[in-house]
């Protein structure tokens, strides 16, 4: 009867797969939203929101520009366009790689949630919880991570069996680190997805070159065009991957067939193809190939601790040594080796994976690509010490410059490769006993996971500092066209819609520095700054320290000015103690009160409405 026929197809017969894929789709998109229930707190990080806005402004017709300016990057366009730094329209991205805002930018352009306005006078008596487009951006990576867990069960059902399929699936989609990667905004779930796809191109090519082989060299020579691509659209979405093109060109050189160099010399080519308009790009808009992004090298060094070089409007590079550099590389690979690389991906499931490395495989394929992975690991444990800015200083591990978490997928299906074959050697043969023993395995990998979807629901605001309405709120104050500085000038751009730069190194120089950091210099870049933003970020970590100078001073009727050279005694002498801004300084009004009303923020304009409080000039 048709009826039995269709209950057999399903429960027995092709439909069988169909349906456990639905099942797995409905159970992972339940725990999306379990997870982004319990959670969730719209973007936390610098790279998420600067990735979101430059995404904005693709998608809005305005190019890759951003609204989030680095003195740095004023300091590159100025430098190649004799003088003019680009802050009166739209200002070149040069610190983003291209591929993944341009993905979020078409889901940006169809985003379900709307834009709302979010500011406290225009929802009055409600309170604020979630940005509706941070949730959008979560949910597009979380629908790449879907797709990533995908490709590694397809890759373990090639590479091994479907009982190591499931469990690399059921882990890889269990691990808490990779949940907070995908609801970061950061580029992370789609870099995964390319390496997976740039493995599987691999894991098809290898078999290809050995006698009996079905393809023929116009294939694999494809092929090989097609890796050395997906190396470069792994480039143009993190720079630092495009490394990558080296263990796959060494992959290649190394297969068993006279046509090896044609084959790494196609992936190289078509490496350099995807590559070069970027780069051309780059040349064009500021005389280096990769912006901001090219001199991660000295940043995070003696000479430009945490974010200094990316706040430097007129850089030194003078003093730079190769000592500093090497001294970068070896703190930096030593803390990978003691921290990153034992706990791989957030799981010790990596810790299979490097005791597996002494068991041998049967299929050449698996030895390949276990060293194609070997040498992928070591090279980006240099790549990343060498890349590490301020970025990781704030989160070390949740970071676009944690490159190795990106292998994590492959790391964990080599070791549940091992897990298995542990099973076999203590003669687990039971089938009730390997399921309780495979489930033990999974629920132990997945516990930080577990213990976080278990925990209460506490504060769901990444505060302090970021609290959407008022970052908007003080935003809105300024003309649409307008330039102001903040310590967190990636939040007001994105949710403020607002040209920000970053606060300068210092707020008042000697005038004899010639190489000038400061508020005044920047001010005179091109366009004069509207507003001044401190955020908590700045206001709670301000130390007393900074009134030093002005308790040490000689003279007791000094004027308090010349001991604010920096931005701590601005907020801590002048703003909070005599509450006064310095004498001709050109933000001279506080429409929001003084510092710590309502929150421990300052926001300082050029113009006050009829109504506004402000700080009297002295």
């Amino acid at each position: 009867m048709p009826l039995q026929d269709f209950i057999h197809k399903v429960t027995e017969g092709s439909g069988n797969r169909l349906l456990q894929w639905v099942l797995l789709l409905f159970a992972m998109v339940g725990l999306a939203v379990w997870h982004n229930g319990a959670q969730f707190k719209n973007l936390s990080g610098i790279e998420g929101m600067d990735a979101a806005q430059v995404a904005r402004n693709v998608a809005e017709g305005r190019g890759f520009s951003t609204q989030f300016v680095r003195p740095f990057s004023a300091h590159l366009v100025r430098k190649h366009r004799d003088g003019d730094a680009k802050l009166n329209g739209n200002h070149p991205d040069l610190a983003n790689a291209p591929l993944y805002p341009l993905v979020l930018a078409v889901a940006l352009k169809v985003n379900p949630l709307g834009w709302p306005d979010i500011r406290p006078e225009a929802n009055p008596g409600k309170e604020f919880v979630i940005y509706p487009p941070d949730l959008w951006i979560a949910i597009v990576n979380q629908g790449l991570f879907f797709v990533a867990v995908w490709m590694v069960f397809r890759l373990g059902r090639r590479l091994f069996d479907d009982s190591v399929a499931w469990v690399s699936a059921a882990v890889f989609a269990g691990a808490d680190l990779f949940w907070k990667f995908s609801a970061s905004g950061q580029s992370t779930m789609l870099l995964v997805v390319l390496f997976l796809v740039l493995v599987e191109v691999l894991a098809r090519i290898e078999p290809e070159t050995k006698e009996g082989a079905t393809k023929s060299e116009r294939w694999l020579l494809w092929m090989a065009a097609l890796a050395g691509a997906l190396a470069g659209l792994a480039g143009l979405t993190r720079y630092g991957f495009a490394f990558v093109i080296f263990p796959v060109g060494l992959f290649l050189g190394l297969l068993p067939t006279p046509k090896r160099l044609v084959l790494a010399g196609a992936a190289v080519g078509a490496f350099a193809l995807v590559m070069a308009p970027w780069v051309a790009r780059n040349f064009v808009a500021s005389g280096t190939p990769f912006g901001t992004a090219g001199y991660a090298l000295v940043q995070n060094t003696e000479l430009f601790k945490e974010h200094a070089l990316e706040r430097t409007l007129n850089p030194d590079f003078s003093l730079l040594t190769g000592g500093m550099l090497w001294h970068k590389l070896l703190v930096g690979v030593r803390e990978i080796l003691e921290k990153d690389l034992p706990r791989l991906g957030g799981s010790w499931v990596s810790a299979f994976f490097l005791v597996g490395l002494m068991v041998p495989f049967r299929k050449t394929v698996l030895l390949r690509l276990r060293m194609f992975l070997v040498v992928s690991l070591g090279l980006f444990v240099v790549v990343q010490a060498l890349g590490r800015t301020g970025l990781s200083g704030e989160s070390p591990e949740l970071t676009t410059e944690n490159l190795l978490v990106v292998l994590a997928p492959m790391v964990f299906l080599f070791g549940v490769s091992l897990f298995f074959v542990l099973l076999e050697q203590f003669g687990v043969a039971l089938p009730a006993m390997r399921l309780l023993a495979v489930g033990t395995f999974v629920a132990i990998a997945s516990a930080p996971l577990l213990f976080s979807l278990f925990m209460p629901v506490g504060n769901r605001l990444a505060y302090p500092p970021y609290y959407p309405p008022y970052i908007q709120e003080k935003s809105e104050w300024l003309a649409a066209d307008a330039l102001m500085m903040s310590d967190v000038p990636w939040a007001t751009a994105w949710y403020g819609r607002r040209q920000s730069i970053w606060l300068s190194l210092k707020f008042a120089e000697e005038p004899s520095i010639k190489l000038r950091n400061d508020f005044a210099a920047m001010n005179k870049c091109g366009k004069p700054i509207r507003g001044l933003y401190l955020s908590p970020r700045t206001m709670k970590s301000v130390e007393t320290e900074a009134l030093r100078p002005w308790v040490q001073r000689d003279e007791r009727g000094a004027k308090w000015e010349p001991f604010a050279g920096d931005w701590e005694g601005f907020v801590l002498i002048g703003a909070m103690l005599f509450r006064q801004i310095p004498e001709g300084f050109p933000l001279s009004n506080a429409p929001y009160g003084p510092p710590f009303a309502p929150l421990p923020e300052l926001f300082l304009a050029d113009s006050e409405r009829p109504a506004g409080k402000s700080i009297k000039a002295q």
